[in-house]
């Protein structure tokens, strides 16, 4: 083959021998990824049940070892082993680098801000990038947020640069929970805000010792209601405005005392 580009001086001259076993290299490469993905899957299908997921965490491992052991082989047949051609190369690979890790830099130095202003830590109740839940672990990247679906969301810490936070418990055990209630417009505004004052102080999970406050506002269709109290424990919030909620609605319905309906739309109208 001909000589590389003066520009890629750091390339040796290849021959059609360099080419085939690269393409070698990069086959063998490919199906010992699929071999290994194959007998891991196998692995884990047939192991115990508290070991599948385990056993399932080595196929992207197996993967990257692959990997990096098909680019030790095919850099030097590449490469001339000089010291000027070594150095060029690191360059390059680090300006790659440097530019395709550039967010997960940002991510690792918000990762140290995070830990030392303290924004947030595990226990807390967060909403960050549209996610809320309590944060069960902060890694050095990004924090580990379960939702209350019980499902686990990893958010980079890259994103308190170009958003909020907010932070419902603040590092206590307790937090305010906010039940809404939507009520037809017709009704006793006075009884019904008392009503739902005792439902909220008699809760058992109410935080002891703590106010709460009931607001009212009138919305389109309906008038809307805030019940505001403190839960003892942040992780029971959900469950405190379920029960809040049914106590109000068996509270409200012995008041005859009916609840907002949004008007439906007419045919043609």
């Amino acid at each position: 083959m001909s000589k590389a580009d003066p520009q890629l001086g750091f390339l040796r001259d290849l021959t059609w021998g360099h080419l085939a076993l690269v393409v070698a290299v990069v086959i063998g490469c490919s199906l010992l990824v699929q071999i290994t993905r194959w007998i891991v899957r196998r692995a884990a299908e047939s192991a115990a049940s508290h070991l599948r997921l385990m056993i399932l965490r080595a196929s992207p491992i197996a993967r990257l070892l692959i990997g990096i052991a098909g680019l030790a082989i095919i850099v030097p047949l590449l490469v001339e082993p000089t010291f000027e051609d070594v150095v060029a190369l690191l360059a390059t690979v680090a300006l790659a680098l440097a530019f395709g890790l550039k967010d997960y830099v940002a991510s690792l130095i918000a990762g140290v801000v995070t830990i030392l202003e303290n924004t947030y830590q595990p226990g807390d109740w967060i909403e960050i990038d549209g996610v809320y839940g309590e944060v069960k672990a902060i890694g050095t990247r990004a924090v580990h947020i379960v939702t209350a679906d019980d499902t686990e969301v990893i958010v980079p810490h890259a994103k308190i640069w170009s958003g909020s936070v907010a932070n419902d418990s603040g590092g206590q055990r307790s937090l305010l929970a906010v039940t809404h209630i939507y009520l037809h417009a017709d009704h006793d505004g006075a009884a019904v805000r008392q009503a739902l004052t005792e439902i909220a102080e008699t809760s058992a999970l109410r935080k002891p010792e703590t106010p709460v406050k009931v607001m009212a506002a009138e919305a389109p269709f309906a008038t809307h209601y805030k019940i505001k109290a403190y839960v003892a424990d942040s992780r029971q919030q959900f469950a405190m405005v379920t029960e809040l909620t049914l106590r109000a609605k068996d509270r409200l319905r012995a008041m005859h005392v009916a609840y907002a309906q949004a008007p439906y739309a007419r045919p043609g109208g």
